[in-house]
């Protein structure tokens, strides 16, 4: 299973030390996604024609395909021998004719943007949102957000507060996501660093449940979308 496929959907879009960031350009487009198609193989067929609405339907295949193909040039592998394993809590790592492949890798998309984050060994999460308002934003702030942050965010207003929430929150995602424990994790009990809050593009974090491993948070937020990543730092 190894079809043509041109690249011109995602693009180079942040080199952070030995981390690369992709971004997937997820706007219709019947040829791309007709192609990639041709690199899912049977089950994730099956898993794109359960979704229901085509914009799902279309970040689904073009984010797998730009990942598939991203991969096996990384792996030196071909697309036949590359497969997946997801943990308890969903998160996917690569194999290798059954094997564990040495790389890391995260996959987020929102809207038309999808951004996948690959490094050469240990944990890394990424996400992406768009800046779209939300009437549920207060109530979403009060459940996700931690005392000082919640605050913070109730100060501003329009499209401030719109920014702040989806910058601040896009962190907790990619660190959530770098842990790789999914929803279990209450973001209420963890807050982004003091210096992010305030506009730094990047810090040094801790988990208060998990002292002693530190992360390193980068703000990858543009005109365009909100977006954060998170990675272990080695010892």
């Amino acid at each position: 299973m190894h079809c043509p496929i041109t690249d011109d959907w995602w693009m180079p879009f942040r080199k952070i030390d030995e981390i690369a960031i992709e971004h997937v350009d997820l706007k219709p487009n019947v040829d791309f996604e007709t192609e990639a198609y041709g690199w899912l193989n049977g089950e994730e067929r099956s898993r794109h024609e359960k979704f229901m609405f085509p914009g799902p339907k279309r970040r689904f295949v073009l984010c797998r395909a730009a990942l598939r193909r991203i991969l096996c040039d990384r792996l030196n592998c071909s697309n036949d021998d590359l497969s997946f394993a997801v943990t308890a809590y969903g998160k996917p790592s690569a194999l290798v004719q059954g094997r564990a492949a040495t790389v890391s890798f995260n996959v987020s998309h929102s809207g038309n943007y999808g951004l996948l984050a690959f490094a050469p060994s240990g944990w890394i999460g990424v996400d992406v949102e768009e800046r779209v308002a939300n009437r549920h934003l207060d109530l979403l702030t009060k459940t996700v957000f931690g005392p000082n942050e919640r605050e913070e965010i109730a100060a501003v207003h329009g499209e401030q507060k719109i920014e702040m929430f989806f910058n601040l929150w896009t962190v907790k995602e990619a660190l959530i996501k770098a842990l790789g424990v999914g929803i279990s994790l209450d973001t209420s009990k963890f807050e982004v660093p003091y210096s992010m809050r305030k506009g730094a593009k990047r810090s040094l974090f801790e988990f208060p449940h998990k002292p002693g491993t530190t992360w390193q948070i980068e703000d990858l937020s543009n005109q365009q979308f909100a977006a954060a990543l998170a990675y272990e730092l080695q010892p």
